[in-house]
């Protein structure tokens, strides 16, 4: 085909690209879009001159997709739509086989370039610039108290404090400072606080967790930043508490999820559930932290900052030796281009020198494509974007034709939920979440009641 759409003879490539528009026409490719998919695949076929379209492979496509994506000048929208030219064109116009079993999903889905306050890099020092900022709110209040913020992050991150907690606690501050039409710091205190908490509770009407998140980021920061005890001063209305269960599926539906998503996406929940991981854990896996001899995982630095063992699923130990392999041949294919670096903390970075150059400290499921550092400029892979996987989990329960409200988290929710549900001791179950308290785990077992198998219903004995 390749000869056909370059040949000398213009009909042929005329009738070739008015097959392949008319088929972008019918899934939904937008005119203005059009145009550029034709650039994209007249690109691609000129990389592969004197080759046919028909005798291309898998190998092809992962060859020109992988050395695309390490180019620094192409952007991530670029990229995805590359990436979606090739799949219509080999899985509707052309309709090979291999194509039609390809993982493109991979490609269009796992390439997301790191955002500057990401929390795998936003440790890497410094304060994150204005210009960064997530929204509006929050950058107002970064320019306009430009010293007691970086007071603020100095404080949180010399305590340790989660990224998520850093970035949800300046939040706060943002809407609290902008509610109070942006005064000086001076002229807020413990009336002002307990004004906005009641404003939360009957204006917006919040539930009660959220009115404690923001008391204790508005507490952190006038006692721990700028010496201040508020938290005993201040009084307010408190919202009403709301108990809620989490979503947890059957074993069915977890299987029927599974089926519904792609392979590369299917792996990720796969290990979510059998071993009851949050995404941002599952994401950040390294090599290094799969233990094939003992059958376990190491969870690195998560909630609270601890570390705790996992077990790797038997069933997975196969296809995750097989991916690492693909994932191996990748890094070597890396180094030979010159790149192969993967992030690590500062501290780690110092310590070790080239380690970040290893295959054991390598990501366990790599970014589709190179991106630059938003820190430091580097061109690396990263590890897959937490958000893609969690579309992919939406996307395969709405496939899947799951009516639950289906979330990441419902996964490690039904893992907690299976494991009490087969008799296994609730202490074991807190360890292997890794929660300071039981009581955060006994949730769990008020769900296991709830399913019926405690209480029958009176109308089965009718």
């Amino acid at each position: 085909m390749s000869d056909i759409v370059t040949g000398p003879d213009p009909l042929p490539v005329r009738r070739f690209w008015h097959k392949y528009l008319s088929f972008l026409e019918k899934s939904g490719i937008s005119e203005k879009v059009r145009p550029w998919y034709r650039r994209h695949v007249e690109r691609y076929i000129a990389a592969h001159e004197g080759r046919r379209l028909q005798t291309h492979s898998a190998q092809e496509v992962n060859a020109y997709l992988n050395k695309l994506g390490r180019m620094s000048s192409v952007s991530e929208w670029q990229f995805r739509q590359v990436a979606d030219a090739l799949r219509l064109l080999f899985t509707g116009l052309l309709r090979l086989n291999w194509a039609l079993e390809y993982d493109w999903y991979r490609w269009r889905a796992f390439a997301r370039e790191l955002a500057p306050d990401d929390p795998s890099v936003l440790r890497s020092g410094g304060v994150p610039s204005p210009e960064n900022a997530a929204n509006g709110v929050v950058r107002q209040f970064r320019s306009r108290y430009g010293r007691e913020y970086a007071a603020f992050v100095k404080t949180l991150r010399m305590r340790g404090m989660a990224v998520r907690t850093e970035t949800t606690y300046e939040h706060w501050l943002a809407r609290f400072f902008r509610h109070l039409d942006w005064p000086t710091v001076d002229a807020t205190g413990e009336r002002e606080i307990g004004q906005f908490l009641e404003f939360l509770a009957i204006e917006r009407q919040v539930s009660g967790s959220t009115q404690r998140i923001a008391l204790n980021a508005l507490v952190f920061f006038f006692r721990e930043v700028l010496g201040r005890n508020v938290d005993e001063a201040v009084k307010y209305r408190h919202a009403s508490p709301k108990r809620r269960l989490p979503v947890v599926l059957t074993q069915d539906e977890v299987r029927r999820l599974l089926q519904a998503m792609p392979d590369s996406s299917q792996r990720m929940a796969s290990l979510m559930y059998g071993t009851g991981m949050r995404v941002s854990e599952c994401v950040r896996l390294r090599v290094q932290d799969v233990d094939f001899g003992y059958r376990q995982i190491t969870v690195r630095s998560g909630k609270g900052n601890k570390d705790r063992l996992v077990p790797l699923p038997q069933r997975l130990m196969v296809d995750l030796r097989e991916h690492l392999c693909r994932v191996k041949t990748l890094h070597e294919d890396d180094l030979r281009d010159g790149f192969g670096e993967v992030w690590l903390p500062p501290a780690l970075a110092r310590k070790f020198g080239s380690a970040a150059r290893g295959f054991n400290w390598q990501y366990v499921f790599p970014s589709a494509r190179l991106s630059n550092d938003p820190r430091s400029g580097e061109l690396r892979r990263h590890h897959v974007h937490a958000s893609s996987l969690q579309k992919a989990i939406r996307d395969g329960a709405r496939n899947a034709g799951l009516s639950k409200r289906v979330t990441s988290h419902t996964l490690r929710h039904s893992f907690a939920t299976h494991l009490l549900e087969s008799g296994r001791d609730i202490r074991l179950v807190q360890e292997l979440l890794g929660h300071s308290d039981v009581r955060t785990t006994e949730i769990y077992t008020h769900v296991v009641k709830k399913t019926g198998l405690a209480v029958r219903s009176p109308l089965d004995v009718l």
